[in-house]
């Protein structure tokens, strides 16, 4: 069992450290403003993921967003939007991350972004990078690379290569109805959900690619008697089945690999191009851990925004998320709000002194929740300190 978790753990380590895992993030930024309630006095500090969601709390014209991950690739990622945002212009950011593919991706790198880079790491890794975005060879999106775009990519082309499946899953998306959703998704998720796909989202090595450590899947796994595929079943069906297709941009855009000019993020919207250029530069990056950054700059900040990976310390690095909760009780204005997913329906890993200090409204959390877009976590955590 020892042996079993180190080697599990090693290859979390591997692949999370050396790619880039998340290409799109993967949490409901509009769920997320509801709860948080931005103005113009909020300081953030927040997990980086892909940095779509930055970009969008910046529409609530905060008056700073500090966006932390351990792994540089994904700030990489969003210094490449940001620089886009203040040195091209909507079509150029658009085709780079609308349709996932830019043919002169190298000619506007190199005449107008490169020297925007903010340091050499991520000047280095895009120069290496840009055919992510050249439209050729077997994974034409950008959409289609790192951890979470290759899976998607492989889902789909085992789906595209079942003619049933294929014609039953572009019915989905197409539905104009949530009636017509569930009656396509009813006749699809016995050809999709088929004991392949349930072996194969249950690999390690997949759910790793997918940013997701075996800690969390245990925490999935544990709620349904058949497990991870029961977590993944209960998922599908809140969102394809629960909720309206029509502005569901998250997994339209892993089936298609782009988004649509009507169906994407609010950074990629025409509208607000010039709001978000006039306010990227309230966007900083910080390569490190949580709780390396909030050691390092001490402040009083109102909006702590942990993604998942709460459920990453839990398991086996409880000292860590301790250590964490008391920098963040530290560094807190009053009346500072905390916002984490989690792949348990009860964080139970959460220590004593946090619910002394700690108010948790799970009134609007269950709300945020029922209509999340997204649908792919347990439980929704909104508290106020």
């Amino acid at each position: 069992m020892g042996i079993s978790h180190n080697i599990n753990e090693r290859v979390f380590r591997q692949i999370h450290g050396n790619s880039l895992v998340y290409n799109a993030c993967w949490e409901d930024p509009r769920c997320d403003r509801e709860l948080l309630k931005f103005d113009s006095r909020s300081r953030v500090v927040m997990i980086t993921s892909a940095g779509c969601n930055a970009l969008d709390y910046l529409l609530d014209d905060p008056a700073a967003i500090h966006c932390v991950d351990i792994n540089p690739r994904q700030n990489a990622l969003l210094q490449l939007k940001m620089a886009l945002l203040q040195n091209g212009d909507h079509s150029a950011l658009f085709e780079f991350f609308g349709d996932g593919v830019a043919p002169d991706a190298h000619e506007i790198y190199y005449d107008s972004l490169r020297m925007r880079m903010p340091d050499a790491y991520s000047s280095i890794y895009w120069e290496r990078n840009l055919h992510y975005f050249s439209g050729k060879g077997l994974r034409k999106s950008f959409y289609w690379h790192g951890g979470s775009g290759t899976v998607a990519w492989i889902i789909r082309q085992w789906i595209m290569g079942r003619p049933e499946a294929a014609r039953l899953t572009l019915q989905l998306f197409e539905s104009q109805s949530i009636e017509e959703q569930a009656s396509w998704y009813d006749r699809l998720e016995p050809l999709f959900l088929n004991g392949f796909v349930q072996w194969l989202v249950r690999q390690h090595l997949v759910q790793s690619m997918l940013g997701v450590p075996k800690s969390q899947q245990y925490l999935a796994a544990s709620l349904f008697p058949d497990g991870l595929a029961g977590y993944i079943r209960q998922c599908l069906r809140h969102v394809f089945t629960g909720l309206p297709l029509t502005d569901n941009y998250f997994w339209k855009l892993y089936f298609f690999g782009h988004y649509d000019a009507d169906c994407c993020p609010n950074y990629l919207r025409k509208e607000h191009f010039q709001t978000l250029r006039s306010r990227s530069e309230r966007i900083g990056t910080y390569t490190g851990s949580l709780i390396d950054y909030l050691r390092n700059n001490p402040g009083q900040y109102t909006h702590f925004i942990l993604l998942d990976h709460q459920d990453w310390l839990a398991a086996r690095r409880r000292p860590a998320l301790a250590e964490e909760w008391q920098l963040i009780l530290e560094n807190a204005a009053p009346g500072a709000r905390v916002l984490f997913r989690t792949a348990a329906f009860e964080p139970d890993f959460l220590p004593d002194f946090v619910r002394e200090r700690v108010r948790f409204d799970h009134v609007a959390t269950a709300q945020s929740q029922a209509r999340d877009r997204v649908g792919t976590y347990a439980g929704t955590w909104l508290g106020e300190i």
